[in-house]
C-alpha cells in the first residue's frame, strides 16, 4: 500500500468514525409511521377515534416525534375502499389501523406482510380476517366489538323503547362479508321479541332511501341494520332519510346515535378503541400479530337521542332512560 493510499484510507476512517454517531442517531429518531383508514368523512370519524390517539399517547408515541400518522378517508362509497388500501399499502407504513373490518379485508386481499389492525363488529373468524381469536395466523389482529349475543340485548332494549311497535325493518348490506349470518341473527332476535321483521338487502346506496320510504309505506317505524362500511361512511345521509320517513333507527354503534339514530347498543368504543391502541403498541415493539390475540369488548354502552325521539313524536320509558350510559338532550 503506497502512502498516498495509506493517507487517504485513515481519512476514510476517521471520517466515518465522526459520521457514525451522527448517523446513528439520525436512525434511532426515524419516526414510526401507521396509516389510519376511516369508512366516512373527517368531521365524523376523527372524533370518534380519539381514543385510540389518546392511548398510543399515553403509551409513549408522540406525533410528530418519534410516530407519524397519514389519515385516510373513505367517503362512504365501497368501490373507493379498494383504492383506499393500495393508497395505504403504497405509503410503506410500519402498521395499519382498520377502523371496520370490510377495510381490514380490502388491506388483506392486497398485503400479507404489512401489519393490519383492526376494530371489528363482526366476527373476525367469521369473516375471515383471522383464523381464531387466540392465534390470528396471518397479518391482521386488532378488537372485535360484539362478542355474545349483542343482536338479541339490542332487539330487547328497542322493544322496551318502542312497546307499541308490531315490525321493524332490517337493512342488509349484501356485500358484506357475512351478510348472510348477520341477517339470521337479526331474524332470530326478532322472533326472540316477537317482532315481524321485514328485511331489504341492498347492494349500493342509492338503494337505501328508496327502502326506507317502502318500510314508511309499510307503516314500519323503526328500523335496524347489519353492519355495512357503505351506511357507516354515510351515516349522516341515512339518518337524514329516515327522519324524512319518521322512521325511528336502532344502531349497533354510538357513532349512530351521535347524528341522529334513536338509539344505540353495542361495545364502549372508547374501551375497545383503548385495547386497540395497546395492541397497535405490542406490534409496533415488535410483536407478530400471527401470535396476537383478538382483545374482545368487555363494556357496553346504551345511548339515547332524546332529541330524535322528540322529533319523532315519541316518548321513551323513564326506566331506560334512568339506565343509558349516555343521554343526548
Amino acid at each position: 500500500m503506497t502512502a498516498s493510499t495509506r493517507r487517504r484510507a485513515i481519512l476514510a476512517g476517521l471520517g466515518a468514525a465522526i459520521l457514525a454517531p451522527g448517523f446513528a442517531a439520525a436512525q434511532s429518531e426515524r419516526k414510526t409511521t401507521v396509516v389510519v383508514l376511516f369508512a366516512g368523512e373527517e368531521e365524523d370519524d376523527e372524533p370518534t377515534a380519539r381514543p385510540f390517539f389518546d392511548e398510543m399517547r399515553r403509551l409513549g408515541w408522540n406525533e410528530g416525534v418519534n410516530i407519524g400518522y397519514e389519515r385516510l378517508y373513505g367517503k362512504g362509497t365501497r368501490e373507493y375502499m379498494e383504492g383506499l388500501a393500495a393508497s395505504a399499502i403504497g405509503l410503506s407504513p410500519d402498521l395499519i389501523y382498520a377502523t371496520t373490518a370490510n377495510l381490514a379485508l380490502a388491506l388483506l386481499k392486497q398485503t400479507d406482510s404489512v401489519p393490519v389492525v383492526f376494530t371489528s363488529v363482526t366476527d373476525p373468524v367469521a369473516v375471515g380476517l383471522v383464523s381464531s381469536l387466540k392465534r390470528p395466523g396471518g397479518n391482521a389482529t386488532g378488537a372485535f366489538q360484539a362478542p355474545g349475543n349483542v343482536v338479541q340485548r339490542r332487539f330487547e332494549l328497542m322493544r322496551e323503547a318502542l312497546p307499541g311497535a308490531k315490525r321493524v325493518g332490517l337493512l342488509v348490506d349484501r356485500r358484506t362479508a357475512d351478510f348472510a349470518r348477520q341477517r339470521a341473527l337479526h331474524e332470530e332476535a326478532a322472533k326472540h321479541v316477537r317482532l315481524d321483521l321485514v328485511a331489504a338487502e341492498f347492494t349500493n346506496f342509492e338503494a337505501v332511501a328508496k327502502h326506507l320510504a317502502n318500510f314508511r309505506r309499510d307503516k314500519i317505524q323503526v328500523t335496524a341494520f347489519t353492519p355495512s362500511v357503505t351506511l357507516l361512511g354515510r351515516r349522516r345521509e341515512v339518518v337524514d332519510a329516515a327522519t324524512r320517513n319518521r322512521i325511528a333507527l336502532v344502531a349497533h354503534r354510538v357513532e349512530w346515535a351521535e347524528v341522529g339514530a334513536l338509539m344505540s347498543y353495542g361495545a364502549e368504543v372508547a374501551e375497545v378503541l383503548k385495547r386497540t391502541a395497546q395492541i397497535a403498541d405490542r406490534i409496533l415493539k415488535g410483536a407478530r400479530p400471527a401470535e396476537t390475540p383478538v382483545a374482545e369488548a368487555r363494556k357496553f354502552e346504551l345511548v339515547l337521542n332524546q332529541r330524535t325521539a322528540r322529533a319523532l313524536g315519541l316518548s321513551l320509558p323513564r326506566p331506560l332512560v334512568g339506565r343509558a350510559s349516555r343521554v343526548i338532550e
